[in-house]
């Protein structure tokens, strides 16, 4: 780059956990540089995916606009979707006919719940992608709970459980049903599993473990064992998919659609583009880390810090990752941390109760704040790199 007399164009697609640590820790880096930064995202309000939980129970979140996060920043935000993008000619195009050139292509377009697998599903059965749709969610499960109705959560993993438990816990007329293909909890340690499972019983969750949905139905489920489950409300958590986006474009992805990266986490095939978050498959040596707000915070992070030493001629570092943690709320009173290995396998160490409530609540109120601070100073984006698990990276 001539920093003297070419302004290089930075544009970043996807402004959710991964996209706005990007854009706000970049802001700060590449200040002193002839650099354009255009965040682009459909909403201008910021979806906090690690609390629409809270919102399908009834609950009313912060509404935090990203034009203000960002404000002073420098990132000019552009309220719009991506339909298309050209790696040959640096283009995005955008739905309301705009192109945006760019010399860095930042892919932070993050994931949504697959309701394709399934017959029904996608007319039937409701999903979190959308605090808009959440509240619609919301009301619905107002109605169903004063005849005394019937919800079922589809997928036993995190999100399912969170949903699940925080239905119950804020109606707790309604019978509500968790169907799950594995044991709900199975990737924690047997102690966190067991409170886990208190908890389920506590706030009277029926299991169907073991099975999957054969089909959504307008008011029940089809198991695969043949069994009709009444359902007057279906919420779906099993599955994601990404964007066809990049894979449309001739970018270089695995057989889930998500970008394939090199050690520094740029396109193989497009190092132009940098893919972060759900949207990029970044391989550690324990395995590809799976879309999580806290795999991905850090890619964000990284992805700034490496497109502004490239742009200042200095090298980058292979991105080390390594988990820490699996926090699970359990309604708003009770929740279960398990601590994990690098490669997120459960540790011995695990909270619940109370103490685990309030960590819960840090880690989910820390996004917003982060990004605030990043427009003035470094502020740490990552618990673990991975330690020896990594080391093989550095």
């Amino acid at each position: 780059m001539n920093a003297t007399t070419t302004t290089h164009e930075i544009v970043i697609l996807g402004a959710g956990y991964t996209g706005m640590m990007a854009a706000a820790r970049l802001a700060r880096r590449t200040r002193k540089l002839e650099v354009r930064i255009t965040l682009v995202n459909p909403s201008d309000r910021f979806t906090e995916r690690l609390r629409m939980h809270q919102i399908a129970a009834g609950q009313e979140l912060a509404d935090h606009r990203i034009p203000d996060v960002l404000a002073g920043s420098g990132v000019a935000f552009r309220r719009a979707t991506a339909v298309a993008l050209d790696p040959a000619a640096r283009v995005v195009t955008l739905d309301d006919g705009a192109e945006l050139r760019y010399d860095t292509l930042i892919y932070a377009l993050g994931s949504r719940t697959d309701t394709s697998t399934v017959p029904g599903a996608d007319h039937h059965a409701w999903t979190l992608d959308d605090p808009r749709r959440a509240r619609r969610f919301s009301r619905r499960l107002t109605e169903i709970a004063a005849t005394a109705g019937t919800v079922t959560v589809v997928g036993g993993g995190l999100t399912g459980i969170e949903a699940a438990t925080e239905i119950a816990e804020a109606h707790p007329g309604l019978t509500v049903t968790l169907i799950s293909a594995a044991e709900p909890g199975n990737m924690m340690g047997d102690k966190a599993r067991t409170h886990l499972n208190r908890a389920l019983d506590r706030l009277g969750i029926v299991r169907h473990t073991g099975v999957q949905v054969a089909k959504v139905l307008p008011d029940a489920v089809r198991l695969t064992t043949g069994e009709l489950l009444a359902s007057d409300l279906t919420l779906w958590t099993a599955g994601v998919r990404v964007s066809p986006l990049a894979e449309q474009a001739g970018i270089a992805v695995d057989d889930r659609g998500l970008i394939l990266t090199d050690t520094t986490l740029r396109s193989v095939s497009h190092p132009d583009i940098a893919p972060i978050g759900d949207a990029a498959a970044i391989r550690m040596p324990f395995g590809v880390l799976h879309g999580t707000c806290q795999s991905g915070i850090p890619t964000g992070a990284y992805t700034a810090d490496a497109v502004a030493r490239r742009l200042r001629g200095k090298t980058v570092k292979p991105f080390r990752f390594g988990y820490l943690h699996q926090p699970v709320s359990l309604g708003r009173r009770d929740a279960v941390i398990q601590f994990t290995n690098a490669d997120d396998t459960p540790r011995r160490w695990y909270l619940k109760g109370r103490a685990a409530v309030a960590y819960k609540e840090m880690v989910s109120a820390s996004p917003v704040p982060s990004y605030k601070l990043s427009k003035h100073m470094t502020v740490s984006a990552q618990l673990s790199n991975g330690g020896s698990a990594t080391r093989g990276l550095a």
